[in-house]
């Protein structure tokens, strides 16, 4: 005996609607989801971003002041707020925290950048305390050849070096006695001041 199952003549287009339906469906979904998947991205290119106010005339200083120098606007004002003689000279400084046991390399790098720049070149180097923490020798020694560099190019020294209280403890290049009077006396005044007992200066390479 054999069954026949009867089928409404409706029910093929019930299942035709429900099929296009579902596909409506899943394509609006994903187009939510690629819709999310953007303003998520357009927030985060936004959120990297510094917007300032300024007028119509700085603005176009600005423009000006960067097509003078070859660069586009953001690379001129990321050229001033950060340049790269300051960077040259934090990276200086983390080299320096990184390997106490080779700061006599490190110093003598750090001398040979502050030695070549001007007076206006050291003021924008410099003008930031470094960004790593130092112990006291290495915070003091650096601190007094930057003033000593100040001095030497008549521009005042950073305010962030005041702050670095000097050594409790005099500190003598050569542990030779019978030169410890001729350091006494030739110890440049910043250095004097730190407990720093040396005879090399910026223009002089230990």
């Amino acid at each position: 005996m054999t069954i026949v199952c009867a089928r409404s003549p409706g029910a093929g287009k019930t299942v035709r609607r429900r099929k296009r339906y579902d596909r409506i469906r899943a394509k609006s979904i994903r187009c939510i989801d690629i819709r999310i998947a953007r303003g998520m991205v357009r927030a985060v290119n936004k959120s990297e971003q510094l917007q300032i106010r300024i007028s119509a005339e700085d603005k176009a200083r600005i423009r000006e002041r960067a097509a003078e120098a070859g660069m586009d606007v953001s690379k001129w004002v990321l050229h001033q707020v950060l340049p790269p003689v300051e960077e040259e000279f934090r990276a200086k400084c983390e080299e320096l925290a990184a390997s106490p046991d080779g700061r006599s390399y490190a110093f003598a790098e750090l001398h040979d950048l502050l030695a070549k720049l001007s007076g206006s070149e050291l003021e924008r180097a410099v003008r930031h305390a470094p960004g790593v923490p130092l112990p006291p020798f290495e915070a003091n020694y650096l601190a007094a050849t930057i003033e000593y560099a100040a001095a030497s190019k008549g521009v005042p020294p950073p305010r962030w070096t005041s702050a670095v209280s000097p050594l409790r403890e005099p500190w003598f290049a050569s542990s030779l006695a019978s030169l410890r009077l001729y350091l006494l006396t030739r110890s440049p005044p910043p250095f004097r001041r730190r407990n720093l007992f040396v005879d090399s200066s910026v223009g002089q390479r230990v």
